[in-house]
């Protein structure tokens, strides 16, 4: 199992994050956050953050490509 919680295994998550609302017409915006290290994971930890609310994003591409 891959690990998402470094910088490597962060990037490939927001990627698909970002394709998979893409291919559904939305846009939206993944950015990754180091955070160091985290004693109870014994380890550094990268998070991914989004613009989505709930799980979903706010932003539709077609309609700001038409504003």
């Amino acid at each position: 199992m891959a690990d998402q919680c470094d910088r490597d295994g962060a990037n490939r998550l927001a990627v698909r994050i970002q394709d998979f609302w893409r291919k559904r017409g939305f846009d939206v915006s993944v950015e990754m956050s180091d955070e160091g290290f985290v004693s109870t994971m014994r380890s550094a930890r990268t998070d991914v953050r989004s613009d989505m609310i709930n799980g979903m994003p706010t932003r539709n591409v077609s309609v700001e490509a038409a504003g």
